[in-house]
Parts: structure tokens; sequence; C-alpha cells
């Protein structure tokens, strides 16, 4: 977003720079990361001409290696507003780089978008990232995927979705906070321990939160097709979505 709110600054700081620490907190993530990856490349094999990759949220780069392995023909451009998570990327995937397969963008997400061209871009692809926008922003957001899309184009986010039964989401959520604190005291990490549970209270304050089936309604109204939530796993969920022929 155009303006760093205080929890989005978080991720240019201490859990921007040890962020790979959630594979260890919370290795869901990662498979996610995997799922959004392996929907890519049936989307591949189904679509031969498809190769253009627009990565929303690349973070330190568990999705993009994803995405990359997904199929050889894919071009991936990242984007991420937060330099000390991408570095990380630019790091640890400049082989791809090189190869002309992954390019890297440093901006604003939103702006990113609305300077891409209409039905541009085969595959929106992101995970974990939709989830911390202000649902304002990520309605925004959501349309100018459809916009750049092309026809019969791939979105699809692996992300916090929650669960419309609050009592039941609210369980889940206490079990994830127990985890945190079972791995980070353990490794005696209180201070990413802190930083971690005070960005759990703004992915789940209401101006955040991102309900299962208010993110469904959202993307129909702005005209995708064949939307499908699957594999589940406790307050994560794979959506993908079609824009219109």
């Amino acid at each position: 977003m155009t303006t760093q709110h205080p929890f989005e600054a978080m991720f240019s700081g201490i859990i921007g720079q040890e962020y790979d620490m959630l594979r260890l907190i919370c290795p869901l993530a990662a498979e996610m990361s995997q799922l959004v990856g392996q929907r890519a490349g049936e989307y591949c094999a189904q679509n031969p001409a498809a190769s253009s990759v627009l990565e929303l949220g690349g973070g330190t780069g568990i999705t993009t290696l994803a995405l990359l392995s997904a199929n050889e023909r894919l071009k991936i451009t990242s984007v991420d507003n937060a330099e000390t998570m991408q570095s990380q990327a630019r790091q640890s995937l400049q082989q791809w780089q090189k190869e002309g397969r992954l390019a890297f963008v440093l901006d604003d997400i939103l702006q990113t978008l609305e300077h891409t061209e209409d039905n541009s871009v085969d595959i929106v692809a992101s995970a974990y990232t939709l989830h911390n926008f202000e649902h304002g922003y990520r309605e925004q957001v959501i349309a100018q995927v459809h916009r750049v899309l092309k026809p019969d184009g791939l979105f699809v986010n692996g992300d916090r979705y929650g669960l419309d039964d609050v009592n039941v989401h609210t369980h889940l959520i206490q079990q994830e906070v127990q985890g945190y604190f079972s791995v980070l005291t353990d490794m005696k990490r209180l201070d990413l321990l802190e930083h971690w549970i005070v960005h759990l209270f703004s992915d789940e304050s209401e101006n955040h939160v991102m309900r299962e089936s208010v993110a469904l309604a959202q993307l129909q109204t702005h005209g995708f097709k064949s939307i499908q939530l699957d594999h589940r796993n406790q307050v994560n969920a794979r959506v993908t979505a079609f824009k219109s022929l």
C-alpha cells in the first residue's frame, strides 16, 4: 500500500529479516506456497501458450521458487514493497534472474497492477499477501487482477481465509498462537514471538480479516468464474478463479 502502516513496517524490520522462521512456526505456509506453484503448473499443462506470471507479494521467494519450479517456460515478475524481504529473494533466486525467467519490482502492489496493461498476464499468483490488506485496498487489488489477466487467465492465492464460523475460527487461532509460543520460546526467540503476536492481531482485526464467504463473493462480483476454495487446513486455504472469456 502507498502509506505504510505499523504492521506493514514489521516486514521491513525483524520479521522481514527472519521471515523464513515462518517455516518452523507455521509449516502450513510453506505447504501452501507449493500448492500455489502446483496449480500454476497444472494450468500451464492445460494451456501450452501460458508463460507470464505476476506474483503479488513475493517476500523472501518461497512461493516464487514454487512457481519457477512449476513449469520451465514460466517467466515471473515478483512484486513486493518490502526491500528487506525482497533482497533475500534476490540473493537466493539470482540464478533464475540471470536466466531471464525472473524479474523483481520493488513497489506498491496496487500501483504496479494499475500500470500493467489490460489482458496481458496469464497467471496472477500470491501467497500470504492479500490477508494483510485492509478491505478497501484488497477490493481494488482484486478488480485490477481481473483487468490485467488475459481471458481465461488464472488467479491463484494461498492465504489465510477466515472461517465463517467465528467460534471455530477463534479456536484455530488459539491453537496457532500456542504453536508460536511452543517453537519460539524453546528457541529463546522472544523478540520474534512478540512481533509475530502483534502481527497476528493485525491479521485478525476487523478491517483486515479475510472471511471465506466474503472473499469468494468479492471475486464473483468482479467477474471471476469457476471460483474454488480447496486444500483448507486450519485457517489456511487455496483459492483459484478464472477471468471470464
